[in-house]
């Protein structure tokens, strides 16, 4: 019998349209947005069914909106493949997809969980606009390469690995400067192409501050509970329930890196072997299969 996980997405599998489908077929995907737009102040499904694109992006609204989307997903799920869901016994969530996670394994509730998640987002934004800086993704080197990289490249500013997604796809992130001469410098190191990210800043590291002590307030006024199943989180790649100890991954989770490749082994390690990625995008059945290429990992579309 299968071991099953559900993982979910992060900022970045956003799409205009998304979610349009299940609001007017699934009655408690609707109910999820329409709250959204009483929490939130104004209306989530239409900028994620209509646009504009550029509103879409902004970390602001990109980020609630691949959570609600993501939930209501799985409301769909719920109607057409109940056992399934049921038989979840893990779960995990790249960088805001970790709320995700949590909300579905019991930790959070949806109000908490959007109200942090607008927070995060607010503090994220506010840090990248103090700072202009992004991220790149590099293909085709190992983390030790990337390391030499980024090293050489803080001649020119502060950069580092923001994301270790799978064998050969690491993420920098940095200040303007210092990315502008990681790219040559990845190319000379032997890398099959280096990607600039559509993002506002340079997420999951120091740059960062001081946004993880706005999240720390946010999730002092949040209630969280034990887990009914693990989740395993980005910052260590170990499987967690304790409301305590999430609370405080999730504050490091801001400056530190997403170590998803390990993540992802060590649930494989612990016998996982049927993945269902929920939510826009197919980002994550993509990493897995880099990582294990044999793995089953379905998607349910948003």
């Amino acid at each position: 019998m299968s071991k099953v996980a559900f993982l979910f997405p992060g900022q970045g599998a956003q799409t205009v349209g998304m979610g349009r489908t299940i609001y007017e077929t699934v009655p408690a995907a609707r109910a999820l947005f329409d709250q959204a737009a009483g929490l939130l102040g104004y209306n989530l499904a239409e900028v994620c069914f209509g646009g504009p694109e550029e509103r879409l992006n902004s970390t602001v609204v990109s980020q609630p909106a691949i959570f609600v989307t993501s939930l209501a997903a799985l409301e769909s799920m719920k109607q057409t493949d109940t056992t399934t869901v049921s038989a979840c016994e893990g779960a995990a969530g790249l960088s805001l997809g970790e709320y995700t996670a949590l909300v579905f394994a019991g930790m959070m509730d949806f109000a908490d969980g959007l109200r942090i998640v607008k927070q995060r987002g607010e503090a994220m934004q506010a840090a990248a606009d103090a700072t202009p800086s992004g991220m790149v993704s590099i293909l085709g080197l190992e983390q030790t390469k990337v390391e030499e990289v980024c090293a050489k490249a803080r001649a020119h500013g502060t950069v580092s690995i923001a994301n270790l997604l799978g064998p050969g796809n690491i993420v920098v992130s940095g200040d303007k400067a210092a990315l502008a001469a990681v790219e040559p410098l990845a190319t000379e190191a032997g890398a099959m192409k280096c990607i600039p990210l559509a993002v506002a800043g340079a997420f999951h590291t120091e740059i960062m501050r001081p946004a993880d002590e706005e999240l720390a307030k946010a999730l002092s006024q949040a209630e969280l509970r034990p887990g009914r199943i693990p989740v395993w989180s980005n910052v260590d790649g170990q499987p967690h329930t304790d409301p305590a100890e999430m609370k405080e991954i999730l504050v490091r989770q801001v400056v530190s890196p997403v170590l998803w490749e390990q993540s992802m082994r060590h649930m494989l390690g612990a016998g996982f072997d049927k993945f269902y990625e929920i939510g826009p995008g197919r980002v994550l059945a993509g990493l897995l299969k880099r990582i294990q290429r044999r793995v089953d990992c379905q998607n349910v579309q948003a």
